[in-house]
């Protein structure tokens, strides 16, 4: 399995190799309860993600993992890993920026930031940035209400998105297939002031 422990090391790597399967399992990490450092990233490791009780770890990175519920993650974390100072949540849905979504921009990274620090207040290092004296005073003021919501999956397909979206054209020529026309009638009705004579007489004809 991926993150297996270097012979001598405290350190867990991830496996960039994509013939290695990805960890599916944590259960082994309860036989190393003095672990410092723990490596996670490119595991696919979810919201059911639980780590056992490890004391001494200080440095976690979870990057491009599959992580959405933020807030279960970071109580998790502050209930098992109390020593920790750095943490990477990189690459994860719980973790909003560009790296996994366009439609997040820096205001959302920094709500982010001041509820992660609500949450572990004894963290130096978040997302490889360092934790500054004015973030952890925002966080303090402000974190509570700066929650990052889980996105709810869409329970509307594509396909019916498309059958749904609004189209001036009459529904028998809304199918790209369909090549036949479509005869309509209309009245038309003149408002104008001018004669009814004129109205179609151009000005190169006068």
């Amino acid at each position: 399995m991926c993150g297996r422990r270097l012979p001598g090391s405290s350190h867990f790597v991830d496996c960039e190799d994509p013939r290695e399967p990805s960890l599916q399992s944590l259960e082994g990490l309860r036989a190393f309860r003095s672990l410092e450092e723990l490596i996670l990233d490119n595991n696919l490791l979810g919201d059911d993600l639980v780590l056992p009780g490890l004391p001494r770890l200080h440095t976690l990175t979870l990057n491009k993992n599959r992580i959405t519920d933020l807030e279960y993650l970071l109580d998790h974390l502050a209930e098992v890993t109390p020593a920790l100072e750095y943490l990477s949540l990189l690459g994860n849905v719980a973790c909003p920026n560009e790296l996994v979504s366009l439609e997040k921009d820096e205001e959302d990274y920094k709500r982010y930031r001041c509820f992660v620090l609500h949450k572990l207040p004894q963290l130096k290092f978040l997302d490889a940035q360092k934790v500054t004296r004015e973030e952890r005073e925002e966080a303090l003021l402000r974190g509570a209400f700066m929650k990052v919501v889980k996105p709810k999956p869409s329970i509307v397909d594509a396909d019916a998105s498309q059958e749904h979206r609004y189209t001036p054209l009459p529904s028998a020529s809304r199918e790209l297939t369909s090549h036949r026309g479509v005869l309509g009638k209309c009245r038309y009705v003149y408002y104008g002031k001018n004669s009814e004579g004129n109205r179609f007489i151009r000005d190169d004809q006068l």
